[in-house]
């Protein structure tokens, strides 16, 4: 591959020699941290830097002595797995005053630190901004009391903080998502996937209560992913009368033959009159109005605890890098900021802006502004609300819009998981719209042999959590077949398509849009969500299901590691799925803390696996003692998995032995992760309302029937850096290498030198996409409300 230009090439413009980073975690500890700590600590000693752990946060800060020591490469192995944090964290009082932040500057000067790497939440990162702005005054303080020599002023003048925020509650402005947010919804996930199995057998009612004291992202969006009958919140507290209402939706869902209800409540719901509604509370009334046999569970620190989920190792990896590089660039002038994550890409964001935005949430919340309160918490969080609703609660039919327009959706390609959320949403909605829904079985197979029906709103009751395809699908494409879809449409009179699915999904509209020239029936509004395991389908940077098959990859690497703890040195070479695409491989390989991934877009040759048997064979003379290598099915056709397991045990023989697993289905299968769900959810019903459109936009009222046939009538619906965006499908053409089935162009290829230097390769970096500092929108633009960030 080419290699990126000199300016890009950080390590020559910017380099640590003589800088000193700390790096502590701070407050509540968050799945991920560790992720972060470990990405600081080798990007800082990677350009130089010498790079200092805090252990126990401000309290180590303060006590100094051994709480503060430096850290070596080795000192962060084997972490990337481990929840919580291993540097420790504490809430310290004495950090609040000055005498506190007087002994905690007197230890950074003993050690030359000037640059700190805060992980935390709101409270420790207003902390860290303080202890900036009181910097010169407590270093001329300390020179009054002889403390330190005069010069040592100039010397260390000026204090530089980057926060990373680590919070399960995803409570701060700015930022999509926060460290630990991901595991924590796998948290809950797990268990209401777990107590819907008891809750059917005995048809009871649970009412689980899950953590968010200010915020109710949790609750929320662990509703949006398991489909739950009714959800409580601070921000948006519900209704006067909500009791009556919510009983009659759980007997309204009863009396159609549904065997459970789960209700979510966040610990700090509250009523319109500022009263807590507790689960307890809550049990008892529906005991009570409905004698249904109900059940609490309080989930509690279950949600703090566990291995992170791949989404926020990434994460995580990707923000602590992003958080070297800040720091490197800053001045004395440039203000305390906060790395984040906005879409798909990393940003910096001023510190303050963040936290006075996320205190104005609460005063919003004070005052009974809720509707403010749930603006000013972002447009992530407005979207989640507003398809939860849209979702949970059916208007009775007499409120329904009346469209006369009937729409099939169908899965084509591969299973993937969150396929199931996606038609569940587009089904919903599209009755919510006013439309007649048609489920065709078995993809453009199905459809020619004529397995459509209706398909109605409870049809899809429990689907969000189910795996694979529950409509079936098929690699068929429409080409040989078209006369005899183009029949069935006429027959069904469907006037607008939904297909959810990966690579073929692609093809085949390009190839229904070819053939309106011959078919009138196919010149209706049609558009595709990417759904595939590989990430492969061009216009998207992200697919429904690739987010499980990370989670697969990750858990598996991690326990074939753990395998090889205490036996002699090993290396594994894994192989995953994906096609020609590297995606899982690469992106996995950064989660499960790889050494090299093999991919077909990045060319090697036995001099690179030499390189990489002598790297491996140098690492395992330290105190390192396993090896992960990943390989992409389809990367080499000569350098095969079996070809590359023996060359290391060749060349390892006397150092390290080797091992290999190829991985399979098995990351196709399983129930889908949260992040599979709700990006299934919320991007098919961005889909649907775009039909919802066009079907008004070209319905021709002389001819009583739709008729659309521009390009902009045939579309993919995508992830791209920050936002979802409709693409006409010809227009992708130019974009992708059919020969390969892949884009030409893959965001995530920018990620692979960070597996690299996180791995101790010596590499380019390109920082060209790196983020600037910029500031906190209040409303970003329309497009981005369904933000990649669940």
């Amino acid at each position: 591959m080419a290699q990126p230009d000199s300016k890009k090439i950080f390590f020559e413009n910017l380099s640590g020699a003589g800088k000193a980073i700390a790096v502590l975690t701070s407050g509540g500890d968050a799945q991920g941290m560790n992720a972060a700590v470990r990405a600081v600590v080798r990007m800082g000693l990677y350009v130089g830097a010498k790079v200092y752990f805090i252990h126990e946060g401000y309290q180590g800060m303060v006590d100094g002595g051994e709480n503060i020591r430096e850290a070596t490469w080795e000192s962060v192995s084997s972490m990337l797995q481990v929840g919580g944090t291993v540097i420790g964290s504490a809430r310290c009082k004495e950090f609040r005053s000055h005498e506190g932040r007087l002994k905690a500057a007197h230890n950074l000067v003993q050690r030359g630190i000037t640059n700190l790497c805060v992980i935390g939440g709101d409270g420790s990162l207003t902390g860290a901004n303080l202890f900036r702005e009181e910097w010169s005054g407590l270093l001329a303080e300390l020179v009054e009391q002889g403390l330190i020599e005069a010069d040592a002023v100039q010397k260390y003048s000026a204090l530089h903080i980057v926060g990373m925020v680590g919070s399960i509650d995803n409570d701060f402005c700015g930022t999509d998502m926060t460290i630990g947010t991901d595991s924590a919804l796998h948290r809950i996930i797990e268990v209401v996937d777990a107590i819907m199995t008891t809750a059917q057998s005995h048809q009871r009612t649970f009412v689980l209560e899950v953590m968010g004291r200010h915020c109710g992202y949790l609750a929320l969006v662990s509703a949006l992913a398991c489909g739950a009958d009714w959800v409580l919140i601070p921000e948006m507290p519900p209704e006067d009368g909500w009791e009556d209402k919510m009983c009659q939706k759980l007997s309204a869902t009863r009396s159609r033959g549904t065997r459970l209800n789960i209700i979510i409540v966040a610990e700090g719901a509250l009523d319109r009159h500022g009263k807590p509604i507790t689960s307890s509370f809550v049990k008892d009334l529906v005991v009570k109005c409905l004698g249904f046999d109900t059940r609490v569970t309080i989930l509690g620190h279950v949600q703090r605890g566990g291995t992170p989920s791949a989404f926020d190792r990434i994460l995580a990896s990707r923000m602590g890098v992003e958080a070297v590089l800040a720091l490197l660039e800053t001045t004395a002038n440039t203000p305390a900021c906060v790395v984040s994550l906005c879409g798909n890409q990393s940003v910096r964001l001023p510190l303050m802006e963040c936290v006075q935005m996320t205190q104005e949430v609460q005063k919003a919340m004070d005052e009974k502004r809720f509707e403010e309160a749930v603006k000013l918490r972002g447009r992530s969080f407005e979207n989640n609300l507003k398809t939860y609703k849209l979702l949970a609660h059916r208007k009775p039919e007499s409120e329904l819009p009346t469209s006369n327009f009937n729409v099939a959706v169908l899965n084509v390609g591969a299973p993937a998981a969150g396929m199931n959320a996606a038609v569940r949403s587009a089904v919903r909605v599209g009755i919510s719209e006013g439309h007649k829904m048609f489920a065709v079985s078995d993809g453009f197979e199905g459809f020619y042999k004529g397995q459509i029906k209706e398909i109605k709103w409870a049809d899809v009751g429990g689907w969000t959590g189910q795996g694979g395809s529950l409509l079936g699908t098929k690699r068929t494409l429409p080409a040989k077949h078209v006369e005899k879809i183009a029949e069935q449409m006429r027959k069904h009179n469907i006037n607008a398509l939904l297909i959810i699915g990966g690579f073929e999904a692609f093809l085949s509209l390009l190839e229904l849009l070819t053939a309106r020239g011959k078919y009138d029936e196919l010149c209706v509004p049609m558009v595709m969500v990417p759904a595939t395991v590989s990430n492969n389908v061009p216009g998207s940077d992200l697919s429904i299901g690739a987010d499980t098959a990370l989670n697969a990859i990750t858990t598996t690497c991690d326990r074939i590691k753990q395998s090889a703890s205490g036996t002699k040195r090993r290396v594994f070479i894994i192989e995953t799925m994906g096609g020609y695409c590297g995606y899982l491989a690469s992106v996995g390989g950064l989660a499960a803390g790889a050494d090299a991934a093999y991919i077909y877009e990045e060319p090697f040759d036995i001099r690179d696996l030499q390189a990489n048997v002598e790297h491996l064979t140098e690492k395992m003379k330290t105190s390192i003692q396993r090896g992960l290598v990943l390989r992409n099915e389809n990367c080499n056709e000569n350098y095969t998995t079996d070809f590359i397991y023996q060359l290391y045990s060749e060349e390892g023989r006397g150092v390290f032995d080797s091992r290999k697993n190829v991985l399979g289905h098995m990351q196709q299968g399983g129930a889908p992760s949260p992040f599979d769900r709700n990006f299934g959810t919320k991007i098919s019903a961005k889909a649907m309302q775009w039909i919802s459109k066009k079907l008004v936009e070209t319905f021709r009222q002389d001819e009583g029937r739709v008729f659309a046939n521009t390009e902009d009538s045939c579309c993919l619906l995508g992830m791209r850096r920050r936002a979802l965006v409709f693409q006409p499908v010809v227009q992708l053409k130019e974009e992708t290498d059919f020969v390969h089935r892949i884009p030409k162009e893959q965001w995530w290829l920018k990620l692979r030198p960070l597996m690299k230097i996180l791995a101790k390769y010596k590499t380019s970096y390109d920082v060209s996409d790196s983020g600037q500092l910029e500031h906190v929108v209040r409303n970003r633009p329309k497009e981005s409300d369904a933000s990649v960030a669940m």
